[in-house]
């Protein structure tokens, strides 16, 4: 009683006084599901570097003898990456997997019309596979249903995961691969729903393509796991479209995808802040429409959401801005992503952060090295730490006004690894100019005497990093408990990671 008296007193004070004043309640009997390390994936689609220049750079004096930047596969190593999805993104949309495998003097160079660029079709199935070795990464395949065909698809099942006997395994196997690459993760198209996509079908059309791909893929293959292609396009059929895809792909397709960036394109700090919330809605809607598929006897075994495509937009805003580099700002918007996925680990059991490396990645490259985004500490501190049973804080904080509405100023999520004996508060003050005292209360009194905070955060929301300077990094900090309680002033504008060992 006298915790929850000395943090009721703190918030009272703040009342009348210009002070931040926040609590925070965690209770082990509050959990919310088991946390998916594959939420803290990642994508990788030929474009902006990301591919050639990126993971792939045999030029490059930072790559192996295969070609795979050696810089790179550390980074993701650092980040954890437990599994990367390829090839799109919208690339997938028109990529014809046998384009490229086989002898590289012999793949054809093919226009490439998702991004205009021309593709020669030196990096495909086999150098994923490989790279995905060394990276020590799931892969994750979309196929094609833009310009694709079911049967294309079951065919590239075959290849990578079909003993040899048949066509396309002995073709794996005389390329160099006798051994099965055991692929578990396929999606079935990207962004359908998008006029922007190739082969852009309405949930119908989609939903009929879609299902008769997924009966071929898994007849080749009955261990594989479908990822369906759910919203990008939020207009005004969005549920629409994911309530049909459900419905339709229900006793094949074992997640939903969603996607979803956000910007800050009018440069109004608080709305950005603000943004993620819309990503909670589509989870929540989308977890209903799966509840009433079950309801309504159409879904007969568990269907999750994989969120294989998020970020912030980086800052391109003004002609003379930096392009393609993330600032502060974005680092809080992607924590507050991962929050959200956390807060949903009951229906959440994937998300990709697009992309792993240059555009919209949390890792740049140039020829000779590499330098870490804004954004990639976030990520590695989730990655690395947060595991275990999502929990519901309690939070009781100030709030900003953005669109209209009034937001907690504090955006919390929270874990408990039990194996480690390890609890986990992440934390995101989303408050510009002003620390925030909060008193962070164990209601479970399975607290020890020691914890760690990590904290990301610059001198200001705009602050960047590049090759030449770090304004963004991560500062550790021991701290002690008193208690059942800790007290801990959260920085303006910051992210931190507060990790407490239990008894």
């Amino acid at each position: 009683m006298k915790k929850i008296w000395v943090c009721s007193l703190l918030l009272l004070v703040s009342m009348f006084s210009l002070a931040q004043t926040a609590t925070i309640k965690i209770d082990v009997d509050r959990p919310i599901g088991q946390i998916d390390p594959l939420i803290y994936s990642n994508f990788t689609e030929h474009l902006g570097h990301c591919v050639y220049q990126g993971i792939y750079d045999p030029s490059s004096p930072c790559s192996d003898q295969d070609g795979f930047r050696t810089d790179v596969l550390e980074g993701v190593k650092k980040l954890n990456v437990p599994l990367v999805r390829w090839p799109g993104g919208n690339f997938a949309s028109g990529y014809h997997w046998e384009d490229g495998i086989g002898p590289k003097s012999e793949r054809p160079v093919c226009i490439d019309l998702a991004w205009g660029a021309r593709e020669d079709n030196s990096f495909g199935t086999d150098e994923f596979m490989k790279w995905c070795r060394k990276a020590d990464v799931q892969p994750y395949l979309c196929v094609n249903l833009g310009t694709g065909t079911p049967e294309e698809a079951a065919h590239w099942v075959e290849y990578c995961n079909c003993p040899t006997g048949t066509k396309y395994a002995d073709l794996r196997s005389k390329y160099g691969h006798p051994s099965p690459y055991h692929v578990t993760y396929w999606g079935l198209g990207n962004e359908v729903d998008g006029p922007w996509q190739i082969g852009h079908k309405n949930a119908a059309d989609y939903s009929k393509i879609a299902l008769e791909t997924a009966k071929l893929m898994k007849w080749t293959d009955k261990n594989i796991r479908l990822i369906a292609a759910g919203s990008s396009n939020y207009g005004a059929d969005w549920i629409n479209w994911n309530r049909t895809v459900i419905n339709t792909l229900a006793d094949h397709a074992d997640f939903i995808s969603l996607h979803n960036y956000e910007g800050n394109t009018n440069d109004d700090y608080y709305a950005f802040m603000a943004s993620t919330e819309f990503c909670d809605k589509v989870i929540r809607i989308t977890e209903d429409l799966i509840e009433q598929a079950k309801i309504e006897g159409k879904l007969h075994h568990p269907m999750y959401i994989a969120f294989d495509e998020y970020n912030a937009s980086y800052n391109s805003k003004g002609d003379n801005a930096a392009k393609n580099t993330f600032n502060m700002e974005d680092a809080l918007v992607v924590a507050q992503f991962l929050n959200t996925f956390v807060r949903h680990a009951d229906v959440v059991k994937m998300a990709n952060m697009a992309q792993l490396v240059n555009l919209l990645g949390p890792m740049m490259t140039t020829k000779d090295g590499i330098w870490y985004q804004t954004i990639f500490f976030p990520l590695e501190l989730f990655a690395n730490h947060c595991f275990g049973i999502s929990l519901s804080p309690t939070v009781l904080s100030p709030t900003f006004r953005a669109n209209g509405l009034e937001h907690p100023d504090l955006d919390v999520s929270a874990s408990y690894d039990l194996s480690k004996k390890v609890m986990v508060i992440n934390v995101v003050n989303r408050c510009k100019d002003k620390a925030i005292t909060t008193c962070i209360i164990d209601q479970s009194n399975i607290w020890g005497r020691s914890a760690a905070a990590s904290t990301v955060n610059g001198d200001s929301p705009k602050s960047m990093n590049s090759l030449d300077r770090q304004e963004v990094k991560v500062v550790e900090q021991s701290l002690k408990i008193k208690g059942h309680e800790l007290i801990y002033h959260f920085e303006p504008h910051s992210f931190t990671q507060v990790r407490i060992s239990t008894k």
